[in-house]
């Protein structure tokens, strides 16, 4: 089977606390209006202490997001003339896509360098996940190039999947290790994940699904391992692993309005349905019981009695969450990692479940056998799992 292993995080240069963006993010917002309006008596103060109502009533609390990492100096600093992308006193939306893509170039390849420095050994296969930026050729081609391992490394691109691209990018890798027909058979597969979500901020748009998407979304990057058996072709065995058991997917009927994401003039354009937990419910219970079935454990078994069964879920907010332990009769500590990385990260859209993954990992006190269920969600509306067990 395949291990998941070897595990690099990539923070940004810059973190703002939940209160600090819901002040920014509505300061925008007024900017933005100001810029739009052409009422003479239009009041930018009012404007925007209103919108810091509405944020702090829409937005998750900093019990649930702590705080965000970001790329741009943007959401430091309220000089509007200084901005990169919010040139909000000249239009309401900000930057077009074609900077915005720029900026996503710049970001992505120098996150790739720092992850993959000189020394670094050459995988076999790099997947690169984003649904954030797309520039061809990407930032792992050119970083393959750069390092010199054209002729040994293959790059595969998994784009605009959204917050659930990690688990069909392992069962990818998955396939290319055990791909002995074709002859290119891998004994190493890298999968990095590059998103900077904060890039696509539209502070032109004031509806309460937006002021959502605006107070969740962070940006993140991860690179990690799939190896076979946890050893590659060089004889290098990592100390520790998750063993992937089963991989699974489903598409929810009638739910294709729910959670869509797609390009538009000013950045990508999200919209996110108050519906989205109660449709993950009407499926999600039957969803890992087959899960579970799959990965040869009996059904009989109840994963909310078993005290070596974690859950990692994508956490697209803290109500998702919440409703996927309510639904399952999860204890408290069965769901605690993918709060902990909700709260000290944000929504990191793809990179945010290898995120989790990582913590379970690193966690001393989750046991070695400790079964661990990946549930991640996006449009389609897709339901997308994994069973995992932890080994050393």
């Amino acid at each position: 089977m395949a291990i998941l292993c070897d595990f690099h995080s990539h923070r940004p240069p810059y973190r703002i606390s939940n209160s600090e963006a819901a002040s920014w993010l509505a300061s925008a917002h007024g900017r933005a209006e100001k810029t739009r309006s052409t009422d003479p008596y239009f009041s930018e103060t009012a404007f925007t202490e209103r919108m810091h109502r509405q944020l702090l009533r829409f937005g998750p609390g900093s019990e649930s997001v702590a705080c965000r990492g970001h790329h741009l100096e943007d959401y430091g600093h309220h000089d509007w003339e200084r901005m990169a992308i919010h040139r909000l006193h000249e239009s309401p939306n900000g930057e077009g896509i074609g900077p915005r893509m720029e900026k996503f170039s710049e970001i992505s390849a120098a996150v790739l360098e720092e992850i993959y420095p000189e020394d670094a050994k050459a995988p076999d296969d790099i997947i690169h996940v984003t649904c954030t930026g797309y520039v061809a050729p990407s930032a792992a081609q050119n970083l393959v190039v750069k390092r010199g391992w054209s002729e040994t490394t293959r790059v595969l691109h998994a784009y605009h999947m959204g917050c659930y691209a990690a688990l069909p990018a392992v069962r990818i890798a998955s396939g290319l290790l055990t791909a002995t027909q074709t002859g290119i058979a891998s004994s190493r597969v890298d999968i990095v994940h590059n998103e900077v979500c904060t890039l696509h901020l539209d502070p032109g748009r004031h509806e309460a699904e937006q002021l959502v998407v605006q107070s969740l979304f962070g940006d993140g990057h991860i690179r990690y391992s799939v190896l076979a058996d946890g050893e590659d072709a060089a004889g290098v065995r990592d100390a520790h692993g998750l063993e992937v058991l089963a991989v699974q997917e489903t598409l929810v009927p009638d739910s294709a309005n729910d959670m869509t994401w797609i390009p538009g003039s000013h950045g990508m354009r999200m919209s996110l349905s108050r519906e989205v937990p109660e449709h993950i419910a009407g499926k999600l219970r039957e969803f890992v019981q087959k899960l579970y079935a799959l990965g040869g454990y009996r059904p009989a078994e109840v994963w909310s009695k078993h005290p070596r069964t974690l859950f990692a879920v994508h956490p697209g907010g803290p109500r998702i969450i919440d409703s996927v332990a309510a639904l399952l009769e999860l204890k408290p500590d069965q769901v605690e990692a993918s709060r902990r990385v909700l709260k000290n990260f944000g929504n990191m859209s793809s990179a945010t479940a290898p995120h989790i993954w990582m913590d379970m990992l690193h966690d001393d006190s989750v046991a070695a056998g400790t079964r661990i269920i990946s549930l991640a969600f996006g449009p389609g509306l897709t339901i997308h799992g994994c069973l995992l067990r932890k080994i050393r």
